[in-house]
């Protein structure tokens, strides 16, 4: 049969392999419960069921919809097919504005309704931030 030598290297091969698929299970495991979908408004209404996972919506703020209290904000994100009203309870960013991109991160409640706990406002590629216009003496 095999030597004793040939044995132990398989022995090593075998170990070194399964040492490797686990770590990559646990690897690829770990990354799954940390990755957030993104999806429109019209995705939302397409849902057959609505799961209580994390996501982002991304659209464009409606006109006119923004109305803010003193411990929330309310408005409605549009991908000019649906609409999603969004409700986020925090400080927003100073990019968030009307007919404006954003993308907010949270929980559906149903499919017209959506709890932000994070909101991102996004911009164009010809944002420049104000104090480097005037640093630069544009207008």
């Amino acid at each position: 049969m095999y030597g004793k030598k040939v044995k132990l290297r398989f022995f090593f091969v075998i170990l070194i392999l399964t040492t490797l698929v686990l770590s990559v299970f646990l690897v690829l495991k770990s990354l799954e419960e940390n990755v957030v979908y993104f999806q429109s408004p019209s995705e939302i209404q397409e849902l057959t069921e609505i799961n209580n996972k994390k996501i982002r919506v991304g659209g464009m703020v409606k006109k006119d919809s923004i109305v803010i209290t003193s411990n929330e904000v309310n408005f409605i994100i549009t991908d000019f097919k649906n609409e999603l009203n969004v409700t986020y309870s925090g400080s927003i960013p100073n990019l968030f504005a009307e007919e404006k991109g954003v993308v907010a991160e949270g929980y559906i409640k149903d499919r017209s309704f959506f709890v932000a706990s994070k909101i991102l406002a996004k911009h164009d590629e010809n944002y420049m931030p104000p104090e480097v216009k005037e640093a630069l003496g544009e207008k």
